[in-house]
């Protein structure tokens, strides 16, 4: 799915709050993140750490992806999130979340082994969300922020922009047609790679590429379409079209494709 582009402080909040519309649908149609990519970031975490357990806040934790995983690889994980509703879903499966926008959330002395942020750094400024994760993490610890993306298959990218276009004329997809999702993330790569040396406060930031494919049903990824940031906030008249279109461009192509994938990493060390 292609990244939000650039837009005003006050549709970025809009935007940002939106994904808790279905959480529950949220957190069954996105993808995990890759392994090795999870384990790079508790490994660097037990190496901060101070006692047994590394403790990583997560940013943006919404229903607990990201925190399920870096529990998994013997973490403790504190969640923020702008959305009561994503975070509820998290706090159901064990994890305590904080509910605010982390620029401004309040840390109260607590200190921090890794911060992550899987899909989220994008809503967040990266220069007061850089400075904010340096002020709760122990030297040595790191900020890591990454993001899934990916593309059909050539054709069937060229038949869901006709879709977008008919559908939403105007938005990212309808405006980006065919070009590739990496663009957009390596720009929010940069962004945050930006943010992380304009602190002072970080080691030059290094970043990753994890490479995946995904063999997504049409019903597989009509349920995805609906959880993304340019159809969080569709009313059902656009949205039932969307997916009508987007749905039988996929039966047309065999009722299933492989999502060729990648995730974009970028972090930096607390010095």
């Amino acid at each position: 799915m292609s990244a939000t582009p650039s837009l005003d402080p006050e549709e970025l909040r809009q935007v940002a709050s939106s994904f808790g519309v279905d959480a529950a649908a949220y957190d069954r149609a996105r993808p995990r993140y890759p392994d090795a990519l999870i384990a790079a970031v508790a490994d660097a975490a037990r190496d901060a750490a101070a006692g047994p357990v590394p403790r990583v806040l997560d940013v943006g934790v919404g229903t607990g992806i990201v925190a399920r995983q870096l529990r998994a690889a013997g973490c403790d994980v504190l969640g923020v999130d702008v959305d009561e509703r994503m975070a509820e879903v998290a706090r159901r499966d064990g994890f305590e979340v904080e509910v605010a926008r982390f620029e401004e959330w309040a840390p109260s002395g607590r200190s921090f082994d890794a911060v992550t942020a899987g899909q989220t750094w994008h809503w967040v400024d990266p220069v007061a969300g850089a400075a904010r994760a340096a002020d709760v993490l122990r030297p040595g610890g790191a900020l890591t922020v990454f993001w899934n993306a990916g593309d059909p298959p050539h054709d069937l990218a060229v038949a869901f922009a006709e879709v977008y276009r008919e559908v939403l004329p105007g938005t990212p997809l309808a405006a980006t047609g065919t070009a590739s999702a990496e663009t957009a993330y390596r720009q929010m790569v940069e962004a945050a790679a930006d943010g992380l040396r304009r602190t002072g406060r970080f080691s030059a930031p290094s970043e990753r590429r994890d490479t995946w494919e995904r063999t997504y049903t049409r019903d597989e990824w009509l349920a995805l379409v609906p959880t993304t940031g340019v159809a969080t906030r569709l009313p059902a008249a656009r949205l039932e079209p969307l997916l009508a279109g987007l749905g039988a461009a996929i039966d047309a192509a065999g009722g299933r494709f492989v999502q060729q994938g990648f995730t974009l990493s970028v972090g930096a060390v607390r010095v």
